[in-house]
């Protein structure tokens, strides 16, 4: 309840900041919309059904681009943290691209796919493979040899040495990747979209900012950020929570 009370005040502070600016009329209404303009582009939206569809489409993108980033980045890690080669070739490489930001692989994704599903695909992926294969090599890494050795001594070699002792050591670092790598992914497809010509919450935002429509643009940025929390709260919250129980690293509050 104190959290929730927290919130709440916070929140409740924020919009009367808000309306107070709007208010004074620091900013003209198109450049700084109030937020009940905000409330009716969000209704409007919904109404019509255009905010639903863009969802759905924008959702439809990050699973599969998602999806592949997962299985790629993982069996990356894998590689990078067990196999010495390919930590100094493709791990540095990796390592590397990890600085670019992901909106730079638009125009490479853009010549080779042209203006297209697939190029916006590319970006995704691009954006959230790295960060997971790194985090999946860390946590492989860090995976106490004493656990390894013991686990040799029993006779687990190959598959069952990764399955019952290396993933789950390293468990609490992939899914810290695989968050990391969701915020990546998502940033990558509203950047994607933002050129794409079809319907996505991406290009919502370009259509706002065509028609000087800033409530629409806010409206939509809620929408992001919503959807951003949403996941962060049903999936990986609970995940980190119970790995870290599972690990003994809950800490008492």
């Amino acid at each position: 309840m104190k959290t929730w009370l927290t919130r709440i005040v916070f929140f409740g502070l924020l919009i009367g900041a808000w309306q107070t600016v709007v208010a004074l009329k620091v900013w003209p209404a198109y450049i700084f919309p109030s937020l009940s303009s905000v409330l009716a582009a969000l209704w409007d939206g919904f109404k019509d059904g255009s905010y639903p569809l863009a969802i759905l489409i924008s959702l439809k993108r990050l699973a599969v681009g998602y999806g592949i980033s997962i299985v790629l980045g993982i069996t990356l890690g894998l590689l990078i943290g067990r196999i010495y080669l390919v930590e100094k070739t493709v791990g540095s490489v990796i390592l590397g691209l990890q600085a670019l930001p992901s909106v730079c692989w638009l125009p490479l994704a853009l010549l080779w796919f042209g203006l297209s599903e697939r190029a916006i695909i590319f970006v995704v992926v691009m954006g959230a493979v790295l960060s997971i294969s790194l985090s999946t090599a860390d946590g492989i890494h860090n995976t106490p040899p004493l656990f390894l050795q013991a686990a040799k001594t029993m006779g687990a070699e190959g598959f069952r040495l990764y399955a019952r002792v290396i993933l789950p050591a390293a468990l609490p670092s992939i899914v810290s990747g695989m968050k990391l790598g969701w915020s990546f992914a998502w940033r990558s497809l509203m950047a994607g979209e933002l050129l794409y010509i079809g319907l996505g919450l991406g290009h919502l935002l370009t259509m706002g900012r065509e028609l000087n429509d800033m409530a629409q643009v806010i409206a939509v940025m809620l929408i992001i950020v919503a959807i951003g929390l949403l996941v962060d709260f049903i999936v990986f919250a609970p995940a980190e929570r119970r790995i870290r129980e599972r690990w003994g690293l809950q800490i008492p509050r």
